[in-house]
């Protein structure tokens, strides 16, 4: 086999340190509304908080992920995606207020003296504590689970762990990768390519 060119200096492909399911003390990096367009063509907004672990022994986790992430499209994965309301009198846009109110209050009681006045930019360095639940991925046939932003609550909560963790969120069992067992009867070598 020839060596290839840069083998001493490439970077090994390995596994991130893990974010464990909990709550964290976070810091919100930048704040942004991004439009998107539904299966039905329709479009709504989200309010993306992205934010980074600001104390503890997860500090600065999402900077380091980034920082490790070897594709061209590097992208920050400590992300909570809120909806925007729309305003429509709805029944879920009820709900959507409710839940993007307490959001901001959690944001506002974090920081004494902080009003949220609208301005989404406003929201940069501001701290808040951060729950997450296990969520299960799949992907290429395999699978596995990871620490997702679940809700935004008053950093207090995380610092007294006055904070309750959701449940688990696995995938629908019609999206779970199948999991196919080869039979130890069988050791014919007959199949094998080499």
């Amino acid at each position: 086999m020839k060596p290839f060119a840069d083998y001493e200096t490439t970077q090994a492909a390995g596994e991130f340190e893990k974010l464990p399911k909990g709550a964290y003390e976070v810091k919100i990096e930048q704040a942004k509304v991004t439009t998107y367009t539904g299966k039905d063509g329709s479009t709504f907004e989200k309010l993306e908080i992205a934010f980074d672990i600001d104390k503890g022994e997860y500090a600065g986790y999402y900077r380091r992920n980034l920082e490790s992430q070897q594709q061209e499209d590097k992208k920050w994965k400590g992300v909570l995606r809120i909806y925007v309301p729309k305003d429509d009198g709805s029944e879920k846009d009820q709900w959507t207020k409710r839940k993007f109110k307490a959001i901001i209050q959690a944001i506002e009681d974090s920081n004494p003296g902080y009003h949220w006045d609208w301005n989404e930019s406003g929201l940069k360095g501001k701290i808040v504590g951060c729950v997450f639940q296990w969520k299960e991925w799949a992907y290429n046939g395999k699978s596995g689970w990871f620490a997702n932003p679940y809700n935004f609550i008053d950093v207090a909560k995380v610092r007294s762990g006055e904070f309750k963790l959701p449940d688990d969120k696995p995938l629908p069992k019609d999206q779970k990768p199948v999991d196919i067992n080869i039979s130890a009867e069988d050791d014919s070598e007959e199949d094998l390519p080499f």
